[in-house]
């Protein structure tokens, strides 16, 4: 067993959830970054590691800035409790300009590390948005998605297939 409760574990990732709801809601991501410790290491396979939470907080407000309602809804969690960590299957949606219930999106495999006190030490995205987003954002944009502004982020890391 780690050093935390299944308990507190699946209470912390319920607060985590709800921040980015809000992010989403308000289109506000600073919140996002105050779920972390101030030496977290956020792994973004395509934007490259983050080694504090002012860097996680500078890299999200961008990233988001051309889609700050995107939402990111779980669909599945495996808990890792020996390592205070849990994976969550996410969906990156974007939801249809007029038509209600209608998403557009890719998947996401997040892992999480608590480090206590409901925040997180460590985050890893795990998804290919070079492979995924074009084609995504593509048909969001057909149906007459708008993009709040140019992307302010360049990925670093580019796989494709």
């Amino acid at each position: 067993m780690g050093k935390f409760s299944r308990a507190e574990l699946e209470d912390a990732l319920r607060h985590y959830g709800s921040v980015v709801d809000r992010c989403s809601q308000t289109e506000d991501w600073s919140p996002f970054a105050d779920l972390f410790t101030e030496d977290v290491t956020y792994i973004e396979h395509a934007y490259g590691t983050f080694d504090n939470r002012e860097d996680a907080r500078r890299w999200i407000v961008n990233v988001m800035k051309p889609f700050p309602h995107m939402r990111f809804p779980h669909e599945w969690i495996a808990f890792d409790e020996a390592n205070d960590a849990m994976v969550v299957g996410i969906r990156n949606v974007l939801d249809h300009p007029t038509e209600p219930g209608v998403e557009f999106w890719f998947p996401n495999t997040t892992r999480l590390v608590y480090a206590g006190d409901g925040l997180f030490s460590c985050e890893e995205d795990i998804y290919n948005p070079a492979r995924d987003a074009p084609r995504v954002v593509g048909e969001w944009i057909n149906a007459g998605g708008v993009m709040r502004c140019a992307p302010q982020e360049q990925m670093k890391y580019v796989v494709m297939g």
